[in-house]
């Protein structure tokens, strides 16, 4: 390979091998919006689709203005070719090459991707050629009302900024770069009606969940859920109905229904028996928690001062050992563990 080509190449290849889509930012170097962009409901967190931002690397390449090289025009092909006409996919690699040309050229950056993009895909030019524009006119737009933007409520956010992506990229090819936004806030409604559903058990609010799921997922339910168990798992535990009802069956129906609740998610034997012993040792260390605070309360109300803290010493001793310190200085700022309330299965 030539050798002035290979750092280009490797500086490439490395930001190419975990791109993602749109992070919401306002320095131009940056993406602006991930598919899970949107202000996010606050008890249900939306589950990201796509891999997170790739780490930035730090890798000074030689500008190439005449002919892109051959190796970055293949890797490219290789890397996006079979998906390049789905809008999605463009959008993808536009990002990964903004980021790499504007750090090569800050000033002709658009120069140096078009010349690489045309090269690669000559048949797809002028689309994707349009594609960045659009990117780019998106990326000003989002930094002129940035901050009008933050001062509105979610649901007109969401509102102004699909009412921009439909005017700059058409509803069609805006629905297709962020169908995975549409997907997790399909399930943040969802899990919304769930919650809210009036005298339904954890089974019933479950299998609505999953039927949500297989909803919005189709036939690539089985897969999401097998990548996002956890995540998908927390969200429901997160329910407040969820935590109403485990918080008021006693500690053998409780672990039954926990068991029940991940066995639904698709969690194998073994790793509901990790789940068990873990609750086993949570539940402990809440009941642990509870006797010392009954001590501590009933020790402030009979000394004061040094001696209080002297006291509160031995009892953090005797209670925690190795952690009483942590525990001292978590005091000490305000914070006492053992007073949050208690979320089952989550903490």
């Amino acid at each position: 390979m030539n050798r002035r080509k290979a750092p280009l190449l490797v500086a490439l290849a490395l930001l190419l091998a975990g791109s993602a889509l749109l992070v919401y930012r306002t320095r131009p170097s940056e993406p602006l919006l991930p598919e899970g962009g949107l202000p996010r409901t606050p008890r249900f967190p939306i589950v990201k689709v796509e891999p997170g931002q790739e780490r930035e690397t730090s890798v000074e390449s030689p500008r190439d203005p005449g002919r892109p090289p051959e190796d970055l025009v293949s890797h490219l092909r290789s890397r996006y070719g079979a998906r390049i006409k789905d809008p999605h996919t463009q959008m993808r690699m536009l990002e990964v090459l903004m980021r790499h040309f504007q750090r090569l050229n800050p000033t002709g950056w658009e120069a140096d991707l078009l010349a690489l993009v045309k090269q690669a895909f000559p048949e797809l030019y002028d689309e994707l050629a349009l594609r960045l524009r659009q990117r780019v006119d998106y990326e000003r737009w989002m930094k002129e009302h940035h901050a009008e933007l933050q001062q509105k409520p979610a649901a007109e956010r969401r509102a102004a900024l699909w009412e921009e992506r439909h005017q700059l990229f058409g509803k069609e090819v805006a629905e297709k770069i962020w169908a995975g936004e549409l997907r997790n806030q399909a399930v943040a409604d969802a899990l919304t009606s769930i919650d809210a559903l009036p005298n339904a058990s954890i089974g019933d609010r479950m299998a609505k969940y999953k039927e949500s799921l297989a909803k919005t997922y189709g036939q690539d339910t089985g897969a999401y859920v097998k990548i996002h168990q956890q995540e998908l798992m927390n969200h429901f535990l997160d329910l407040a109905s969820v935590q109403k009802d485990l918080g008021a069956q006693a500690a053998a129906q409780r672990s039954e229904s926990l068991r029940t609740i991940r066995k639904e998610m698709g969690l194998d034997d073994e790793a509901l028996k990790r789940w068990d012993e873990l609750d086993q040792v949570r539940d402990t260390r809440w009941e642990v928690g509870s006797r010392y605070m009954s001590e501590r309360e009933a020790l402030a109300q009979q000394h004061s001062g040094a001696e209080l803290e002297l006291k509160l010493q031995e009892l953090r001793s005797r209670y925690f050992a190795d952690e009483a310190q942590t525990i001292a200085e978590e005091e000490q700022s305000g914070f006492y563990r053992f007073t949050r309330p208690r979320q089952w299965g989550r903490n």
